[in-house]
């Protein structure tokens, strides 16, 4: 096995699954409607799709759109109750048809949940018919030998995440007076502090 090669067929394919995103009205759509949200934003995902929803709401909350991740599974057991009236959730799930995300949605829109933005790949799933935004993820072939393990998929809804978040601090009009108040520590917080004491 050559074993560099391997490792250049898996980023090349998950290079191609992010540039194969078709970028339509409803990105516009989901950003504008992340801005005017009245309620919180609220994103979710089970399994590494939950790890990637997660990263959402940290670099949200780190870009000027405060943001808090909701588990599925926990959502059972009560946190459900985090959700209220006009909140907007981001949802990711590759399949579309994950039975935690699909119910906590459902009984979310009794709690007043405004907006629902799935970001999924399927054509055929429950998702797609409870969203009010769909931000469609394309067909993706995992680079996995067994075609299972996620991982194409995920870059893709990395991606999609990290351009709503950026698109929507571009639209914010947020700085680095701005990004150091949310962002003080570490390399990033020094950096921000320090160029807003220059400028």
């Amino acid at each position: 096995m050559d074993i560099q090669q391997r490792i250049r067929e898996v980023l090349r394919s998950e290079a191609a699954a992010i540039q194969a995103v078709n970028v339509t009205a409803a990105y516009e759509q989901a950003v504008l409607a992340l801005r005017d949200c009245q309620g919180k934003v609220l994103t979710t995902g089970m399994g590494k799709a939950g790890h990637i929803a997660h990263k959402f709401a940290a670099t949200l909350c780190s870009t000027g759109t405060p943001a808090a991740f909701i588990h599925p599974g926990e959502a059972a057991h009560g946190d459900l109750g985090l959700v209220a009236k006009n909140d907007c959730i981001v949802a990711l799930s590759t399949s579309g048809k994950t039975n935690e995300i699909i119910e906590m949605l459902e009984l979310g829109r009794h709690l007043g949940l405004q907006t629902i933005i799935g970001i999924t790949s399927h054509p055929d799933s429950r998702l797609r018919e409870l969203s009010d935004v769909i931000l469609d993820m394309g067909i993706i072939a995992e680079p996995c030998p067994l075609g299972l393990t996620p991982s194409a998929s995920i870059a893709v809804m990395l991606a999609i995440t990290d351009a709503l978040a950026l698109t929507l601090m571009d639209l914010k009009k947020i700085n680095k007076h701005d990004y150091g108040l949310r962002h003080h520590g570490g390399y990033l917080g020094r950096r921000a502090r320090i160029d807003n004491e220059r400028g």
